[in-house]
Formats: structure tokens, sequence, C-alpha cells
């Protein structure tokens, strides 16, 4: 395996280009320390002040798992005046540390809560697992649909999510520029994996009316409300340990939630994580503590020498369990035995 010469990414990732041995993230951080925040973040105050009033009383939607990022967003969005709607997706099996997370970001601002049928999101989770290796397949799904959504419904055209990925994590040189969140990204980076919301419809008894919980608005509801969704990261400078110190500082409770990780305030709300993070890195090769050391040596928080042992660690282990909830239980929710999964894990450990 080939991994990245700044940091311990792998040439194995999706979409992530390497440039004489360097990791397009690394090479992306590079070119983000020219950039002038101060000038983006008045770029920023100027698109918020042309904006209409809607006549809901919010100005705009961050879509929030009630993690570090979200809670971040919204702390940021009102120190610039806007007064923003949470629009939470309830994720696949939701942990008490998710819950509590989520009740905290409802302290400082007005949320929404979707959640979806129990029933049908286990039936697309067992789909997404054994088709493409992704137990989080509707979760990604949900993420890029909801939201819109929301918005439609009630209104409000704004939509601020977090980071864009490219930008911190690495893609396609030219996408690390990208400002708007468009359908077509969506269907190319969305973690669709080549799998459409229709295409569920007769698989596991799924009726097209189960899946219009994931079915996204129209281009015509869309242009209806004047729907636009950006980038809060690509105006303000984006550090996910700034955002958990401050989230933190404002209720967010936190924990490791598995030994594979590394940071103790990310992904704390889906038990399933664990899982689709072990898939990956049967797949590609890397666990989610090396993506954490990577953006870590890229931040001067670790040495490369000192993080490679570290990422081989998490790289060696299985999610027994996550966030306090056994592997077992978390198959046992998707009606799958850990024997089925062992044959799931030698299904894409062989392609």
């Amino acid at each position: 395996m080939n991994r990245c010469t700044k940091c311990l990414m792998p040439d194995t990732r999706p979409d992530t280009p390497f440039i004489d041995g360097v990791c397009s993230a690394c090479v992306t951080h590079a070119n983000r320390k020219q950039i002038d925040w101060d000038e983006k973040e008045r770029e920023l105050v100027e698109m918020l002040e042309k904006m209409p009033r809607n006549g809901t009383g919010y100005d705009c939607i961050v879509p929030s798992s009630g993690g570090k990022d979200s809670t971040w967003q919204v702390i940021k969005l009102k120190q610039l005046g806007v007064r923003p709607l949470v629009v939470t997706a309830e994720t696949c099996h939701l942990t008490e540390i998710g819950a509590a997370n989520i009740d905290n970001l409802a302290r400082l601002a007005s949320t929404l809560r979707y959640v979806p049928n129990k029933d049908i999101r286990a039936r697309l989770n067992l789909i997404g697992l054994t088709t493409v290796g992704d137990i989080s397949w509707p979760e990604h799904v949900s993420i890029f649909t909801t939201p819109f959504k929301a918005a439609v419904q009630t209104g409000i055209p704004l939509i601020f999510y977090g980071e864009c990925p490219q930008a911190i994590w690495g893609g396609p040189l030219g996408t690390e520029e990208n400002k708007r969140m468009t359908r077509r990204w969506v269907s190319e980076y969305g973690g669709f994996l080549g799998m459409r919301p229709e295409d569920m419809v007769g698989q596991c008894q799924i009726t097209e009316e189960d899946m219009k919980d994931y079915m996204p608005p129209t281009d015509a509801e869309i242009e209806g409300v004047g729907v636009e969704a950006f980038f809060l990261g690509q105006f303000c400078d984006w550090d996910s340990h700034r955002n958990a110190a401050v989230a933190i500082a404002h209720g967010m409770r936190y924990e490791l939630p598995c030994h594979t990780n590394r940071w103790e305030w990310e992904n704390l709300d889906n038990a399933q994580t664990g899982i689709h993070d072990h898939l990956a890195l049967v797949k590609y090769g890397y666990s989610r503590g090396t993506v954490q050391l990577s953006a870590d040596i890229r931040l001067g928080r670790i040495s490369r020498e000192d993080a490679l042992p570290l990422a081989e660690f998490c790289e060696s282990q299985f999610p027994y369990i996550y966030c306090g909830i056994t592997h077992e239980d978390i198959l046992a929710r998707i009606d799958m035995t850990p024997d089925e999964y062992e044959q799931i894990v030698e299904q894409f450990g062989a392609v």
C-alpha cells in the first residue's frame, strides 16, 4: 500500500489523486494557508445581507447530527446575526450520547427532527451493506435530501452544510473550490455508490411509497423556493479541533466511540459507524483513525513518524463495541448474524 509522503492516506482512497507521492488533501491544505479568511467572511456577510427574508423568522437551515461541526456552525452563524433552523435527520442507530447532543444543540437553536421509519431504514441498511459494502448508504441519502425537503416545506431557501469534503479530506483537484452543494455534486460525492433511491423499490419488499422519505425534491420545487446550499467551510477557516472545543464548551458530550478512532468528539451519533468504517478498511485499506491522524499531521499536531504506528494499530482492529453498543446488537438491528457479516467481509475483501 502506498501512503502519502506527507500524511498517511493510501492511494486506494477513492477520488483522491496523488501528485509526486502527495495526496490531494495535503496539496489543498498547503494552498488553503494562502486564503484571506477575513475577506471570505466578508463575502459571507454580504451574501447573507442580500438574502431576501422569507417570513418564517429563520434565515437559514443548518443540517445537523448534534455533533461538533453543526454545533459550531450554529454558534458561528448566530454570531453573524443569523437565526438558523437546525434540521436533524436521525441516524440509523442513534446512540445515547448522540441523542443527548441533539438535545443539547436544541438549547442553542430551534430544531426540526426527522425520524425515518425504522423498519424501512433497517432494510435499506441491509441492502447497502450486501450490495455495495456500506451499511450507511441510507444515511448518506438522508443527509443530502432531508435538509432540501425541509427547505421546500418551510420556505427557507438557504442551507449551510459544514466543510467542503474535497477541501479538507481530499478529492479531484479543482473540486476543493466548490462553494455550492449542487445536485451534480451530491450525485458524484454524496456517498450513493452508484445506487439511487428508486433502485431500492422491489428489494426486501420495499415499495415506492416507502422510499418517499429518501427522494429529493423536484427541480420545480427547488426553483419555486429558490433553495441554495453552500459549504460554510468555504467562507470560514475549518478546524475540527476548534469546532470540538467550542461545542464542548457549549455542552456537547464526548467519548472515544471505538478503539479504531483517534478523536473523542467525532461520529458519536450512529452506532453503525463502526461497521461502516470497518468495511471501508476492508475495501480501501485505511481506518477512521488513519483519516483523523492524517488531518492532525496536516495541522502540525503530530509528526508522520509518530502517527504511523498509531494508524497501523487502528487498521488492525475490529469495532467490537461502538459507543457502548456491541457489533452483535448492531447487526441484529438489520437481521444479520456475525457469521453472515464475515461472509460480506470476505466478499468485499476479495475485490
